[in-house]
């Protein structure tokens, strides 16, 4: 087989991560929430972040909101959009966590969203307000062990309008880590790339207490 066609199959055959990409040039969103208490758990209270101080009693946060291509994403696009301000950055603190998460989140997707600093925030926002994070979650007062599907069942009732080809939970280090929902443009739910609806199928994923 000629090295050529062997590299457009690999291509075919693997999602492309790649940097550098245009800016505003993608197909949709991944509204990425974090469980904190499994963060916190692992490499946050390492790093002294504010969400894992006790009485934070945070529970899904706003990872971030990733412009994504049918199959793969583009990171650390050109944009002539100027950096936000540490201001714009704090105020995000309420649902990121911190603002240096919301300074990186910009740095690594935000610039490819085609918008200012002050616009992606704002859409990262509405996106994030967008969905409802279920009751039993944010009230969580003792460690439990579940399968990945119930959390996914959990999101799923609380919010009527996605469906299971919408959203994801992810697993780390034997932990309940994000759940993730694929969002249009216009910030409505529809269904994820193949490359995103990985779901865990772990039967006793962990799951840290809030408070």
């Amino acid at each position: 087989m000629r090295l050529s066609a062997l590299a457009a199959l690999l291509c075919l055959a693997n999602p492309v991560w790649a940097e550098g990409e245009r800016a505003g040039d993608f197909d949709y969103y991944v509204l990425s929430l974090s469980w904190s208490p499994g963060w916190c758990a692992t490499d946050g209270a390492g790093r002294n972040a504010r969400q894992c101080d006790p009485q934070a009693d945070a529970a899904f946060v706003l990872h971030g909101l990733w412009p994504q291509y049918e199959r793969g994403y583009p990171s650390y696009c050109y944009t002539t959009a100027r950096d936000p301000s540490r201001m714009q950055s704090a105020a995000m603190e309420d649902i990121m966590g911190s603002d240096g998460a919301a300074w990186y989140q910009w740095k690594k997707h935000g610039r490819c969203a085609g918008m200012s600093a002050r616009d992606y925030y704002a859409t990262a926002r509405a996106a994030f307000a967008s969905i409802d994070i279920p009751d039993v979650f944010e009230t969580l007062n003792k460690d439990v062990k579940l399968p990945a599907s119930v959390v996914e069942e959990a999101f799923l009732e609380a919010n009527p309008g996605l469906r299971r080809e919408m959203i994801t939970i992810t697993c780390d280090q034997g932990r309940i880590q994000e759940a993730r929902i694929c969002l249009s443009k216009g910030l409505t739910p529809r269904k994820c790339g193949p490359d995103v609806i990985r779901d865990c199928t772990m039967r006793d994923a962990l799951m840290e207490r809030v408070r």
